[in-house]
């Protein structure tokens, strides 16, 4: 690896401050503020809004969309595609 290429690459706590979860993983992402963690360490923390605990998606509290029903009422309000009345 030649030095001074790549951007240092180092311990960083990622909490969602929303869902009260926080995890260490590596990055190149910096920030001033620091935390103390499990391991008696202190390591830079970056506030995220939302990490996968409190995403939708991954908690299964997702909205499903009723798609059938904007399409039946779009017909009935402008028509088919081929100009024609629904049917």
């Amino acid at each position: 690896m030649q030095q001074d290429k790549h951007p240092d690459y180092h311990p960083v706590v990622f909490r969602d401050r929303a869902a009260g979860y926080a995890f260490l993983t590596k990055s190149t992402a910096r920030s001033e503020q620091t935390i103390e963690w499990d391991d008696g360490q202190s390591y830079p923390v970056i506030d995220v809004e939302i990490s996968s605990e409190s995403h939708p998606f991954y908690t299964g509290k997702a909205r499903t969309v009723d798609t059938e029903g904007r399409i039946a009422r779009f017909e009935r309000r402008y028509g088919t595609a081929d100009g024609g009345e629904p049917g």
